[in-house]
C-alpha cells in the first residue's frame, strides 16, 4: 500500500471540498434533519454536506478500485465493506455541519485511511476557515500546511478542549474536579475552557493549545462522536506520540462492529 500517494490524493481531496465549503460559508445555506444521535448536532445535513462528499468521492473512489479499499462516509449507508477489506476511507466531509450553518469557527473536512484492525494510518483535515491543512502518515510524521510540524506547549494553565460548555456537560463536577487535579499535578495555573467546536477541530485545538486535553464519558445513549470524527485526528496524535484513546486509556477502536457511535469507550486525547 503506497500511503505516500494515497495521502496525497487525500490532501487533494480534502482541499477540493474545502473549496466548494469555503464557497458557501457567506450564504445562508438551508439545512434538513437526518438520523443521528442523541444530540442536535449530529442530526443536521445541508446541500453543502452533500457537495463536499460528491467531490471527495470524485478523488478517492478511484484508489478504492486500484488497491482494493473500502469507504465509510457520514453522508452515505454504511456497507459493511470495512470488515472485509484491509483498509477503508473513513470521511467526514463537514465535521461541525451546525457550525457551519451558525457561521461559527470549528467546522472541518476529514479523511483518515483506517486498517481493518482500528488503527489510523492517514489523517488529513483541512480546516476551511483558517485554509489550513494538517496531515500525517504512519511512521512517516506530521505536517501543517506541508511543512513538518513540531508542537509546542506555551501556555502556563491546561486548556480543556470541548463542544459543550462544561456548565452544560453531564457529570460536570467529576470532569472539573479531574482537570484542576491533572493542573496542579503538572504545576499549572489553572484550568481554561475552550468551547463551540466541533469534534475533529477540537482535536486540532488540543495541539494547538497545548498543554491541553478533551475527554467524553463512557455512556449507554447513543453518541459521542462516530467514528469519522476521531479517525484523522486519532492518526496524527498518535504520529506524534500523543494520547488518543477510549477514556480509560485504552486503544480507540475506530473499526466498531456494533455501531459507528463511540458513546460506549468515551475519549480521551491530551497534549501533554
Amino acid at each position: 500500500m503506497d500511503l505516500n500517494l494515497l495521502c496525497n490524493i487525500a490532501i487533494e481531496a480534502a482541499q477540493s471540498a474545502g473549496k466548494v465549503i469555503q464557497s458557501y460559508m457567506n450564504e445562508d445555506v438551508p439545512f434538513e434533519k437526518k438520523q443521528g444521535g442523541e444530540n442536535y448536532a449530529s442530526q443536521v445535513v445541508t446541500k453543502v454536506d452533500k457537495e463536499a462528499e460528491d467531490v471527495i468521492l470524485s478523488h478517492l473512489l478511484p484508489t478504492c478500485e486500484t488497491f482494493d479499499i473500502a469507504l465509510l462516509t457520514e453522508e452515505t449507508e454504511d456497507d459493511r465493506s470495512r470488515f472485509e477489506k484491509d483498509f477503508f476511507w473513513c470521511i467526514d466531509p463537514i465535521d461541525g455541519t451546525l457550525n457551519f450553518i451558525n457561521k461559527e469557527p470549528g467546522f472541518s473536512v476529514s479523511i483518515a485511511l483506517v486498517a481493518k484492525d482500528g488503527t489510523s494510518h492517514i489523517g488529513v483535515v483541512f480546516d476551511p476557515i483558517a485554509n489550513t491543512l494538517y496531515h500525517s502518515i504512519k511512521s512517516k510524521g506530521v505536517y501543517k500546511n506541508g511543512q513538518s510540524w513540531a508542537i509546542e506547549n506555551s501556555n502556563s494553565h491546561l486548556t480543556y478542549v470541548t463542544d459543550k460548555k462544561l456548565k452544560n456537560t453531564p457529570r460536570s463536577e467529576e470532569i472539573e474536579l479531574l482537570l484542576h487535579e491533572k493542573a496542579q499535578e503538572m504545576g499549572l495555573n489553572g484550568v481554561e475552557e475552550m468551547s463551540g467546536g466541533a469534534s475533529v477541530m477540537n482535536g486540532i485545538r488540543v495541539l494547538e493549545h497545548g498543554p491541553a486535553c478533551m475527554l467524553k464519558f463512557p455512556k449507554k445513549e447513543t453518541g459521542g462522536g462516530s467514528i469519522w470524527d476521531f479517525a484523522a485526528t486519532a492518526a496524527i496524535f498518535q504520529e506524534l506520540g500523543l494520547p488518543a484513546t477510549n477514556y480509560e486509556g485504552g486503544k480507540l477502536d475506530l473499526n466498531r462492529k456494533d455501531s459507528t457511535f463511540m458513546n460506549q469507550q468515551g475519549i480521551f486525547y491530551a497534549n501533554f
